[in-house]
């Protein structure tokens, strides 16, 4: 556990895991500042409370001077580890880390890591759930609702913390080190950050790095980028798979998820597909995945498949939002990436009216051309990115360029008919009109059911 008490430590970037860290460095007698490129007016929510602890704050863009002059540098996830000033201190060897890695060398217990391109907070929150109800000491954060630095005080020597965790987090990472750790898919995502899929690649398998042949590592089989992982690995290796049978791990077989917990032993039964209450065969994958940590994180197999059936959607991933006038309405805003928006689609038979757009996030739209022929009527595109997927989609289906949701939302109720469904999966991130997914899921949900007036989109 480092010492903080007296050093002087800079924390990069003022999001919720910002603020944690600067809190909790200070209340653990560091001299801490804060420095933030967004402007004082921006942040005036948190300057007071910051202030108050006797933490200084540097607003408006980063000083040169104010990085040379720490003991440390802590990292929000949002910031980029390539950027200037952060790449001279690095050179000066100024000890440079993130906020999840400062999280765990203070957290107590054992730590069960998931990371992938999709699925990550409804895998977490389901084995965070199983573990619960399994009676093991659980916590749950990361990337989703608790910074990790705030499970810190609550975790004991008994303790599970279940970490969603983000390539934006494990890029810096040094000693993180997960008991179990999970890699779920990997797909391309995060580009304009990582610049290309195989830096991409690199900060995912982060979360196995410091791991030996005491810890366990689970892999999906049917995802070449992740199922790659286990040559680097040197923890003992679980798979799983809808495709095929595993020599340990878990895979679908008869109707049922099953486990090998090892190539010699029992297959044992663990829970009917028709038992699983999520929507698509991307939810199956994340069941699948789960079932392998929680078991082994020490759950009982009766306690896992209680926890499976007994469990509801996570919001805004590919959550029921009502049907109005025959037209069922879906929320998958954190469809963030153009495999996320594959799978919402794969989860319907057909007659979707699609919302689509937002923040462009590098990577291609073609590949999603044969599954629109397939279930997709219309595309309905909004933000940033509009023209961009109009003009790699144009003649697959009609796109109606909406620019907002509102019209977005109107137009596709508008053109469904009985026994269709409006989705919104966007393919991008919400930071062009919405201050992240949830906010874009809410707003979604809240114009669904609030029947706003009808307007008129333009058709490409």
């Amino acid at each position: 556990m480092m010492e903080l008490k007296g050093k002087k430590v800079l924390v990069v970037g003022l999001g919720k895991s910002g603020l944690a860290a600067a809190l909790f460095l200070r209340h653990h007698g560091a001299l801490v500042t804060v420095s933030d490129v967004r402007s004082a007016e921006a942040l005036a929510k948190d300057i007071p409370a910051l202030l108050e602890e006797g933490i200084m704050v540097e607003a408006g863009g980063h000083g040169l001077l104010t990085f040379r002059r720490q003991d440390l540098i802590v990292v929000s996830p949002g910031v980029p580890m390539n950027t200037p000033e952060l790449a001279q201190v690095k050179s000066f060897g100024l000890p440079v880390i993130g906020e999840l890695e400062l999280a765990a060398r203070f957290l107590k217990g054992k730590m069960l890591a998931i990371t992938g391109s999709n699925g990550k907070t409804t895998t977490t929150v389901l084995v965070g759930e199983i573990l619960k109800k399994a009676g093991l000491p659980t916590l749950v954060g990361g990337n989703i609702g608790v910074p990790v630095v705030g499970l810190i005080e609550a975790s004991t020597d008994e303790t599970w913390s279940v970490l969603e965790v983000s390539s934006f987090q494990l890029e810096s990472t040094e000693q993180f080190h997960p008991a179990i750790a999970v890699i779920l898919n990997i797909t391309p995502d995060h580009l304009d950050r990582h610049g290309s899929f195989e830096n991409y690649i690199v900060a995912k398998e982060r979360i196995f790095a410091a791991q030996d042949a005491h810890d366990c590592l689970v892999l999906n089989a049917d995802n070449p980028a992740s199922a790659s992982a286990a040559a680097r690995a040197a923890a003992k290796v679980y798979l799983f798979s809808t495709e095929h049978p595993v020599p340990q791990g878990a895979w679908v077989e008869d109707g049922f998820v099953v486990y090998r917990p090892a190539p010699d032993a029992a297959i044992e039964k663990i829970v009917p597909l028709s038992g699983i209450p999520l929507k698509g065969e991307h939810n199956v994958q994340n069941v699948l995945a789960a079932v392998c940590a929680a078991l082994l994180a020490g759950a009982p197999a009766a306690k896992v498949r209680q926890g499976i059936e007994s469990f509801h959607a996570v919001e805004h991933r590919l959550e029921f939002v009502a049907t109005i006038n025959g037209v069922e309405f879906y929320d998958d805003s954190k469809a963030t990436n153009v495999d996320a928006t594959e799978k919402a689609i794969a989860a319907f038979k057909s007659g979707i009216h699609l919302i689509m757009g937002g923040k462009d996030k590098g990577a291609p739209y073609t590949g999603l051309a044969p599954l629109l022929k397939e279930r997709v009527r219309s595309i309905y595109t909004i933000g940033a990115a509009a023209a961009k997927i109009a003009s790699q989609l144009h003649g697959v289906v009609p796109i109606q360029s909406c620019e907002t949701l509102e019209k977005a939302v109107v137009a596709a109720a508008e053109a469904a008919r009985p026994g269709e469904v409006v989705l919104l999966a966007p393919a991008c991130s919400s930071y062009d009109q919405f201050e992240s997914y949830e906010h874009r899921g809410r707003v979604f949900k809240e114009l669904v059911t609030e029947h706003r007036g009808w307007k008129t989109c333009q058709k490409e």
